[in-house]
């Protein structure tokens, strides 16, 4: 669901970006209140959550891949301007150091997993959840439920976003300049495994973790339950309190090689080569509707794909020839950056309030 740079027109992701720009910026105005050594480490270790549960790819129909985005658990623990601003530091960092997902497309990778995942789950979740006790099993189905919905409209967004290329930017001769193929191709294509395996992967995790924190830390369901009957008292939430997320999180970096064992590219992700390259132009006609695409990689296409080098491009440190190491050392190492970002986010603002 990352969008490469070259597969959305410029003019494309500049309205995306202006598009993104507001909630962004509400987003940092409801939260810059609680950058500060409380809300840093919750913020944080969502976003690292993010961040690591999308380098686990898992195998969709047609050859392609797919991941959860965690944007469900985001947006119920973090309520939906936390969630937004949580997603988009882990999409940022992904695209920039690591290459998954366009320099050019941040605005629309933003906008349809941080903004519209954000949105769409925290809706549901309340709506389903309404006024039920914290510990209620009720909040659990409906974190379930707010997880598949959001990961499917990001998805459905996204697959707009494609399909629309061909129809509005293209040559003289009619030949795509950007993605190739059109809303009909496109959207079954990005649909069927999202409401299949990767919708029921964010299910699983949302409602899992939902179910988690109701018996260990209730106190984090509490931001996103106003209404709700129990209770809940304890300690502010800080690194301490968030120890136990910060040993999940641990345990998911160890597995993360686990991620690499899919084959295929995800849907739309195919590099220019990719395009004259026999067995992926094979796997890009399997999950395309048995269409086949160009010959060669569209012209804009081609023009935008090398705007940015990432330092570690598919989570693969050029010095180490270990892929599966190369794939822990970028997960620690985006983990890191996350923790850096935020905590430099806290200090700036800190600096500005005195």
């Amino acid at each position: 669901m990352h969008i490469p740079d070259g597969y959305l027109s410029p003019s494309t992701c500049a309205t995306l970006y202006a598009g993104s720009a507001p909630f962004w910026y509400v987003s940092l105005q409801k939260m810059k209140r609680r950058l500060n050594t409380q809300a840093v480490p919750l913020l944080s270790v969502f976003a690292a959550f993010s961040f690591v549960i999308m380098m686990f790819n898992l195998p969709l129909p047609g050859g392609t891949t797919g991941h959860a985005v965690g944007v469900g658990i985001a947006a119920i623990v973090l309520g939906p301007w936390g969630s937004i601003l949580a997603i988009s530091v882990a999409l940022v960092i992904q695209a920039i150091f690591f290459g998954d997902g366009g320099v050019t497309a941040i605005g629309a990778n933003c906008f349809n997993m941080a903004i519209v995942g954000s949105l769409v789950a925290y809706g549901a979740y309340r709506l389903i959840a309404g006024t039920a006790a914290i510990e209620s099993p009720r909040r659990v189905v409906a974190a379930a439920i707010a997880g598949y919905s959001a990961i499917n409209a990001s998805a459905l967004f996204a697959a707009i976003e494609f399909g629309l290329q061909p129809m509005l930017f293209h040559d003289a001769s009619g030949t795509p300049l950007y993605a190739p193929y059109p809303l009909h191709i496109a959207v079954p294509a990005m649909m069927i495994g999202h409401l299949t395996v990767a919708g029921l992967a964010e299910m699983v995790v949302s409602a899992g973790v939902v179910a988690y924190l109701q018996r260990a830390e209730p106190a984090l369901l509490k931001a996103t339950a106003p209404g709700a009957s129990a209770t809940i008292s304890g300690e502010a939430i800080g690194w301490k309190s968030t120890r136990p997320l910060w040993i999940a999180l641990a345990l998911l970096l160890i597995l993360t090689p686990l991620g690499i064992l899919a084959a295929g590219a995800a849907w739309g992700e195919w590099a220019p080569e990719d395009f004259s390259t026999p067995e992926a132009r094979q796997q890009m006609t399997a999950s395309s509707a048995n269409q086949a695409p160009p010959a060669q990689a569209p012209a804009g296409l081609q023009k935008l794909a090398t705007i940015w080098t990432a330092p570690m491009p598919r989570y693969a440190p050029p010095m180490l020839k270990s892929a599966q190491f190369g794939y822990i050392l970028s997960a620690m190492a985006g983990t890191g950056l996350i923790v850096l970002a935020f905590l430099g986010g806290a200090w700036i603002l800190s600096k500005g309030r005195a």
